[in-house]
């Protein structure tokens, strides 16, 4: 099937079998075709009467193929978006990719060198016209992939980390920090990658957790008297990085510890390096740790670089680029960082200084791209100063201008930007965004926002030609900070940035809050004035069925699109997003992929149905109307009834940001009332011989208005398979051609009552059909039925009757007395349904099986109203519950005290 027909298709036209690759292209290239995606584009139908609600959706890297992680975030998103387009909103969902410049990088690194090329060999120039040609490709690749995914996004407005408009933005926003006096070159301490051979962002260092060695070792104090070092008199450190000693100038001990208080300030010698250095007292040590006395290496270790700072000491780095010993390691400059840790173990244990060695646990961090073990070291790089741009940010959340969802990581939020350092942005790589720095023969620096570079020295005139670019590139997520508005067109200001700034929502993964959704605040904040967005939705990580986290290594990986090649776009949507909820992690599984697809193929076959059950007195082609409510029974009613009542659900569901609830409910809804009992009660009412033919035209219309409300409310999460349903429906003459731009339901009057009738309708049906398969009763067999219905209760259990013969296989059912029912009771099976108390009439005698069931079902009544009369002997309840919800608990225990009773008296 290529396309279905928009209006009043027949049932044939719908093939009989569900089979997504058969039409889920053509579904998107309709469309593509209708230019529905732009809020300005020709197929739009947007309220002007509402706010424009946008997402800037989070650039993934270009460096291939997308995963399941992506594939959430954009089904979020999508849902989102497609929700609002149908409320009236005008949609912005601006795509876009990343650059990623240490991750694209590392990966053309491995391309190349398969190739026996390297970046050395090629040069910078060489090697940015490869990258180019790399990205490129995936560029092509990517993009498809959402698209299969059924991502809505406005492509007529993709933006790209490293085109035209992000790269001037970058330029013009890092001149006004300098002038700001925000961004300045320093030398710092940062994380150092020996493989990738650049500084690294705190995201890209991953904790491990393994099992190291600490090592005790014996430093010698100095004797006042000479000057040397004693033989005798010690000190012993404990370490985790014998190599670092040869950067060591102090010993650190806690003031309040006894065992050293003694020795603070006086001086030990630094062996190998024979470095005097003094020991200092420092609240930072921990006495439980080794001995209580640590080495301090203020150049390789954040907690000593600070110490180091407080008590003004040397910051001496001992190891290069590639983490190999430099000039001021002495005898083991040259070696690697590894086998000089070696050397010196075993020269200290030559020498009699090595005190004790014993397993550490201890968590190590490793480059996330290469697994080389980070170093900590000093470097003159570009920092931004973050203290007045972390307080901004602080204070848009606290005072509720942007949002986080969930609330708990509000908390962390405030934490995290509370103790915040400075931001290095400088990159020691070739791909990315050059700093905008240069440096004449005097020093000088001059920052400029100019696409080719200052014309002169800012500070001594120099010409352009005698200043020397900064080699080094911005981390990726500067560019990225400044996203929400680059986008859109800043610095200038466009159209597009009046309109769609702030943005609506910020949907990201919760491990990425800070490190970009953090420079999103600040740079927003700083540049525009305003928070990027009024709230930012956090999703969990994807994992496997057991809860591990998805690795090539471990073979868990899910490929997104060989799921949809085997399940379809929309399982593979609704497998994401059903059971999801904001901020936690979920598992993924066949089995939850299976359950899309079966969901999708019972709607398939549900709308089968109807579109078949189409009276004849209704012309094919005939628009959709409503039903004349003066036709319709009980069954109907309950059906509109039901839908409205999704409806309000689903909406309650969006407007919590909970999309996992909302596909629950409409799983619920759909499969578990619509299908299995709304078009059973219905095939009852049409094969009634004595229902008028408008009667009967009413009941139709009432099935395709059920239907056309939830395959509106299930679009945004399976829109595939809504689309092509939706246009084999009939509609009405001011519904669109297609279902993605036509309006949302709106909730109707629920009939309660009637809903709780039909509940217990239902309800005996399951009992009887539960009781007729615990005795044995076998499935053809009809059985008749007496019942003691309250009055208020009689003439909808009447009008039920058919469908309950039917759907129960029970026959004839009669209304009786209570005293005609008790005096039939010997050889019947007792039910309880709600209000309703039945005898099930069967030519077998009482068995165990039977008073074992209404003794199970007993056992379910008392628990749930013990669990009922707890509730509302609980103080705190009563007092802080809303009234309306303490007195449906007080109906609640009184309706099950009625069914216990009920119960005992069919045990005797």
């Amino acid at each position: 099937m290529t396309e279905t027909r928009t209006v009043g298709a027949r049932p044939n036209e719908l093939p009989k079998a569900y089979v997504p690759a058969d039409f889920e292209s053509g579904v998107y290239e309709r469309w593509l075709a209708a230019d529905v995606f732009a809020p300005d584009g020709k197929g739009a139908r947007p309220d002007p009467s509402l706010r424009p609600f946008v997402i800037i959706q989070p650039p993934p890297n270009i460096t291939g193929a997308l995963h399941l992680g992506h594939a959430l975030t954009f089904t979020l998103e999508d849902t989102m978006i497609r929700h609002a387009r149908m409320q009236g909103h005008e949609t912005l969902w601006l795509p876009g990719l990343d650059h990623a410049s240490i991750a694209a990088q590392y990966v053309l690194d491995k391309i190349i060198a398969a190739e026996g090329e390297s970046r050395e060999s090629l040069g910078r120039e060489r090697y940015l016209e490869r990258m180019w040609q790399f990205i490129n490709t995936t560029r092509e690749v990517m993009l498809g992939q959402e698209r299969r995914l059924g991502a809505s996004a406005d492509w007529g407005r993709l933006r790209f980390t490293m085109d035209e408009g992000s790269a001037k933005a970058v330029r013009v926003s890092f001149k006004q920090l300098y002038d700001d006096g925000l961004a300045y070159r320093a030398e710092g301490l940062i994380n150092w990658c020996p493989g990738c051979r650049t500084s690294v962002s705190d995201l890209e260092v991953i904790p491990t957790p393994e099992t190291g060695t600490l090592w005790s070792i014996r430093y010698h104090l100095l004797d006042p008297a000479t000057g040397q070092p004693s033989p005798s008199e010690t000190i012993t450190v404990a370490t985790t990085r014998p190599e670092t000693i040869l950067g060591d100038t102090a010993v650190a001990v806690h003031p309040d510890d006894d065992r050293y208080r003694a020795l603070v300030g006086r001086q030990v010698r630094i062996p190998f390096v024979e470095r005097d250095v003094p020991i200092i007292a420092d609240e930072v040590v921990d006495r439980a740790f080794g001995t209580g006395a640590v080495k301090i290496t203020p150049a390789h270790d954040r907690d000593d670089h600070a110490t180091g700072q407080r008590h003004g000491l040397p910051m001496i780095s001992v190891l290069t680029d590639d983490a190999t010993i430099n000039e001021n390691g002495a005898g083991y400059a040259g070696l690697d960082r590894y086998e000089a840790r070696a050397r010196i173990v075993a020269d200290l244990e030559a020498r009699g200084d090595l005190a004790g060695t014993k397993p550490h646990e201890m968590v190590i961090g490793r480059c996330q791209r290469s697994n080389d073990v980070i170093e900590p070291r000093l470097k003159t790089q570009w920092f931004i100063k973050v203290d007045p741009l972390a307080h901004a940010a602080l204070e848009a959340t606290r005072s509720g201008e942007t949002r986080i969802v969930p609330a708990r990581f509000e908390k962390v939020w405030e934490n995290w930007l509370t103790n915040i350092h400075d931001w290095n942005v400088s990159r020691q790589l070739w791909w990315g965004h050059r700093i905008p720095a240069w440096y004449c023969p005097d020093g000088h620096v001059t920052v400029s926002a100019e696409e080719g570079g200052p014309e002169r020295c800012e500070a001594c005139g120099r010409e352009a030609a005698e200043l020397t670019q900064d080699p080094d590139v911005f981390d990726t997520w500067y560019s990225s900070g400044l996203w929400p508005f680059s986008t859109l067109g800043w610095p200038d200001r466009t159209e597009d940035l009046r309109r769609y700034y702030p943005g609506t929502v910020m949907e990201t993964g919760y491990d990425i809050i800070f490190f970009w959704v953090a420079r999103m605040m600040f740079t927003g904040l700083h540049f525009m004035d305003a928070a990027p967005f009024e709230r930012v939705y956090l999703h969990g990580m994807v994992k496997d069925p057991y809860g591990q986290k998805m690795a090539k290594s471990k073979g868990n990986v899910v490929d997104p699109l060989e799921a949809i090649d085997q399940t379809g776009a929309d399982a593979v949507r609704f497998a994401l997003v059903n059971g999801t909820s904001p901020g936690n992690d979920q598992k993924f599984s066949n089995e939850r992929l299976q359950d899309g697809r079966n969901f999708a193929n019972k709607l398939w076959n549900a709308t089968r149905f109807v579109l078949g059950a189409r009276p004849p007195s209704i012309n094919d082609g005939a628009e959709r109307h409503s039903p004349a409510m003066d036709q319709l029974g009980p069954t109907e009613r309950w059906i509109l009834s039901r839908a409205t009542a999704t409806v309000a659900a689903v909406d309650r569901g969006y407007a919590e940001d909970n999309f996992g609830e909302v596909s629950r409910v409409l799983y619920e809804a759909i499969w578990s009332e619509f299908c299995d009992w709304g078009i059973e009660l219905a095939k009852v009412r049409l094969a009634d011989s004595t229902l008028t033919d408008a009667g009967r035209e009413s009941t139709w219309w009432v099935l395709v208005e059920a239907l056309d409300t939830y395959l509106r409310l299930l679009h945004p999460i399976m829109p595939f398979v809504t689309e092509a349903l939706w246009g084999a429906l009939p509609h009405a003459t001011d519904d669109p051609e297609l279902l993605i731009v036509a309006r949302w339901p709106t909730p109707a009057v629920r009939d309660a009552s009637l809903e709780a009738d039909v509940e217990q309708i239902l309800e005996l049906i399951r009992a009887v059909r539960n009781a007729r398969s615990t005795v044995g009763i076998a499935p053809s067999a009809t059985l008749p039925l007496d019942a003691v219905v309250p009055d208020r209760f009689s003439s909808t259990f009447a009008a039920f009757t058919p469908a309950i013969e039917r759907l129960a296989r029970v026959r004839p059912v009669r209304q009786v007395d209570r005293a005609a029912f008790e005096a039939g009771a010997e050889g019947a099976i007792g039910i309880v349904a709600g209000d309703l108390e039945v005898h099930l009439h069967a030519a077998i005698e009482s068995t165990d099986a039977d008073r074992g069931r209404i003794g199970k079902e007993l056992a379910q009544a008392e628990a749930a109203l013990a669990s009922a009369r707890a509730r509302l002997a609980d103080a705190t309840f009563l007092a802080k519950a809303p009234p309306q919800i303490v007195e449906g608990a007080r109906t609640r225990e009184a309706e099950l005290a009625d069914r216990v009773e009920k119960l005992r008296a069919s045990l005797g």
